[in-house]
């Protein structure tokens, strides 16, 4: 059973301009792995040198965020929605 990925608009360069995309997983970790191999790029702009997420981007299972979970562990549930949600800095 796939999870439904919610793609801000800073990345949807990388899904041909989609909003939404469904990929299997049964971890964040996995979700991302399957959403780089549908979609090339998305490790890269998701995670660091060391594979964490990285700072300036939040990532949410449902309402919850997974930094207060179990980061790349935490799991994702079969028809479950996943946030990405880049950090946004002003003045």
């Amino acid at each position: 059973m796939s999870v439904t990925v919610r793609v801000p608009t800073t990345l949807r360069t990388l899904t041909a301009g989609t909003s939404e995309v469904a990929v299997e997983g049964d971890t964040l970790a996995e979700v991302i792995e399957n959403l780089e191999a549908a979609h090339p790029g998305f490790r890269d702009r998701l995670l660091d040198d060391e594979g964490q997420l990285r700072r300036f981007v939040n990532v949410f299972v449902s309402d919850d965020d997974v930094r207060f979970l179990d980061g790349l562990g935490t799991l994702v549930p079969a028809g479950e929605t996943v946030s990405i949600i880049p950090a946004v800095a002003g003045g």
